[in-house]
């Protein structure tokens, strides 16, 4: 298994560096989605004191040609401090701040789908949707193979790896328990994680989130599995379908409630349909916004096997995860909670799909395009 030159540095020696004081000066690293709408950047700067609020973070720029953004001619991007978390590979007092992208104009860059998921959020706040996604991801070596996976060959086949303990079952525990620890210093919701069903597959889970919240505490949580996998000299991929053939693929189930879902009384079934029989009308619409390619990623992954739904047939069952739309049993018996949505792909962005689901089941949107507002 390949793993990073990087990672064969002495971490020793860095530790000397880094257990130096720093002052009141603050290191804040700037975090934003790049051209590709998956990809990651982030670049850092020195603050004289820790900043408190997102007020007290400056706006900053950076070259877009170099990030598939913009072109050389006219480079210069904007980057605006959104959201703050402690950051906990330098640790407190230092930052990790996740910015929007604006153009030149100052207009959201064509990846920044968190400005209108956040408008489209406002829109519907007295109605308090809290989200819940599903984070799966494949580990592999920097070769592309995945991680303790034989080199001329295939592991045994799947069965014993979902929820598995022992070297032979779990491939990269200290990765995930690593991730998790930041996440949980950072500040980012996470609320679980166990191994998937492929070897070498894992899952976190982040939420509840309200609103726009969900977006932006998903991206820093992936950021942050990049960065362990980058101190393990290993690569994270959110690929949907990372090995072809007769292995589970990632996806990034969405779980979906409003206020009125989660009250006592009865009615939560009812929404519910209401929801389902708006998201069946609009299920091409919502198979665009789940994936970054408008669909091509998930249909390698969404071929009605492995736990999936067809990507061109919409179905909604209860505990049935084979269907689009999983209804938990816990639903029936307790008349309140959430639905499932399994469709996004492990590589969706959390704003495009969340804010579908709001403009579809909230809005009452109809049509295979979005409304303009």
């Amino acid at each position: 298994m390949a793993a990073s030159a990087s990672s064969k540095l002495s971490k020793a020696v860095k530790q000397q560096y880094m257990d130096l004081p720093q002052g009141d000066q603050v290191q804040a690293m700037y975090i934003w989605i790049d051209g590709t709408g998956e990809g990651l950047r982030c670049k850092t700067r020195t603050l004289d004191s820790e900043p408190k609020t997102i007020e007290d973070l400056p706006e900053w720029n950076f070259d877009g040609s170099s990030t598939y953004q913009s072109e050389g001619s006219n480079s210069d991007m904007y980057l605006i401090p959104q959201a703050m978390f402690r950051d906990p590979f330098r640790k407190d007092p230092n930052k990790l701040v996740l910015c929007e992208v604006l153009k030149y104009n100052h207009k959201p860059a064509e990846t920044n789908l968190r400005q209108m998921c956040k408008k489209i959020m406002g829109m519907v706040q007295n109605q308090h949707p809290w989200f819940g996604m599903e984070q799966e991801y494949t580990l592999l070596g920097t070769d592309g193979h995945p991680f303790g996976w034989p080199s001329n060959g295939f592991p045994g086949p799947q069965g014993p790896y979902y929820c598995g303990v022992g070297a032979d079952k779990a491939y990269g525990r200290d990765v995930v328990e690593a991730h998790y620890r930041a996440c949980l210093y950072a500040g980012v919701k996470i609320c679980g994680t166990n191994a998937e069903v492929m070897p070498a597959q894992w899952e976190f889970q982040v939420g509840p989130c309200e609103g726009i919240e969900m977006g932006d505490h998903l991206w820093i949580a992936r950021f942050l599995l990049h960065r362990v996998c980058e101190d393990f000299g290993i690569v994270a991929s959110f690929d949907p379908k990372p090995i072809p053939g007769n292995w589970n693929g990632a996806g990034c189930h969405t779980n979906f409630s409003t206020k009125e879902m989660r009250e006592e009384g009865g009615l939560c079934t009812l929404y519910i349909e209401e929801s389902i029989e708006r998201l069946a009308k609009r299920h091409q619409y919502h198979i665009r916004a789940y994936d970054p390619k408008g669909g091509l990623d998930n249909a390698r992954r969404l071929t009605g096997h492995h736990e999936t739904s067809n990507i061109n047939e919409f179905s909604a069952g209860v505990a049935n995860r084979g269907a689009s739309i999983r209804i938990p049993r816990s639903v029936g018996q307790e008349k309140k909670g959430y639905f499932e949505d399994r469709r996004p792909s492990a590589n969706c962005d959390p704003y495009a799909v969340t804010e579908a689901l709001v403009r579809t089941c909230l809005l009452s949107e109809e049509g295979e395009e979005p409304v303009k507002y």
